[in-house]
């Protein structure tokens, strides 16, 4: 399975949050970018992230001066971030369930960044579908959940619907393991045998 650090960018151009909305787009120009990781303060300080749509939609929409705004502004943080050993199939799912084009790459500090381009170009997902299975989505749901939450604040109502996605299919994933449960070898023996005075022993 492809991971996220297996097609991610590693080299990443990042800007700091105090910068100009100016300077945010001066970069993403020359360097022919859609994004800038927003560096952090400190160790213990989140990333963040500056995409072109939020200086479209938040700058240029209202006429604001991208020489005065700062980055801090526009940008979101803490921002969802990927884990790099995250299969891109999770990283995909995760995409769609968040509505996010790109993520960066955090283990401890900053690995790089995978986007959806990335997952078209270089992923192998036409060459070898993957089916997730329940246990599977469960875990992304999971990592989805932290990932909403972080984002969007514990007490949010999308945090809350996350964690319920968690628990239907923790339910379905019990539902399923009790439905697949084999039968015993005394079970199996009986259903076999009903008559058998092994069997009979058990009966009320």
């Amino acid at each position: 399975m492809l991971l996220a650090k297996d097609i991610m960018t590693p080299n990443v151009i990042t800007i700091s949050g105090s910068a100009t909305v100016a300077e945010a787009v001066k970069i993403m120009k020359d360097k022919g970018l859609r994004a800038l990781v927003v560096d952090r303060r400190s160790d213990s300080d989140p990333y963040g992230i500056v995409t072109e749509t939020d200086i479209v939609y938040k700058i240029a929409a209202f006429g604001h001066d991208p020489k005065k705004m700062r980055v801090y502004e526009i940008m979101t943080k803490p921002c969802i971030t990927v884990n790099p050993d995250l299969g891109v199939e999770y990283v995909a799912r995760l995409f769609a369930n968040t509505r996010i084009r790109r993520a960066p790459v955090i283990e401890g500090k900053l690995q790089g960044i995978i986007s959806v381009s990335d997952i078209l170009k270089k992923g192998d997902f036409v060459e070898k579908p993957k089916q997730l299975y329940i246990e599977d989505r469960l875990d992304v749901a999971r990592e989805e959940a932290r990932a909403v939450c972080a984002a969007k604040g514990a007490t949010s109502p999308e945090c809350a619907a996350a964690w319920d996605e968690v628990e239907e299919l923790q339910a379905a994933a019990a539902d399923k393991r009790q439905s697949e449960k084999k039968p015993s070898s005394l079970e199996a023996y009986c259903a076999e045998n009903p008559d058998a005075r092994e069997c009979r022993i058990y009966e009320d």
